[in-house]
């Protein structure tokens, strides 16, 4: 499992032209689901993302998770995160979970990150989305379990 993290003021996700989902200050979360990912490695990815401490505190310092700071996080499945792109010019996707098994993975994990949060949303498993953002930072981390 991967998750892109963006620290952001703002983001949202748009299908077909209507709003699916948005979120002021907090992470936007782009998830690419792996072969061998389980209900295990969704459960200790949630903790990490919605623990990890890169929100400033009093000081400036990067010490505040997004539940401390109460921002929005924003879900958003991310097929791509899951190439192999270290051979060749094209990527291979070989090691990304069959799609079947990766929405159910995606709504879990959304479930688990609602369960333990109460500003969530999402976009929607393998629609043709379109995410805007301001990335605040910038602010990027690469989770990977």
């Amino acid at each position: 499992m991967k998750v892109l993290i963006q620290r952001v003021t703002q983001a949202e996700v748009d299908v077909a032209g209507e709003c699916v989902g948005k979120i002021g200050q907090g992470l936007l979360l782009l998830i690419g689901l792996e072969k061998g990912d389980t209900e295990h490695t969704l459960e200790r990815m949630c903790q990490k993302v919605l623990n990890y401490r890169i929100f400033s505190d009093a000081e400036g310092k990067m010490n505040l998770s997004v539940k401390e700071i109460e921002g929005g996080v924003l879900a958003v499945s991310q097929f791509t995160l899951a190439a192999d792109t270290h051979k060749g010019l094209r990527p291979g996707f070989s090691v990304a979970a069959l799609p079947h098994v990766a929405k159910s993975l995606f709504n879990s994990f959304v479930i688990m990150l609602r369960a333990e949060h109460n500003k969530v949303a999402s976009g929607i498993f393998a629609a043709d989305m379109q995410v805007s953002l301001v990335n605040d930072g910038p602010v990027t981390f690469l989770l990977e379990m």
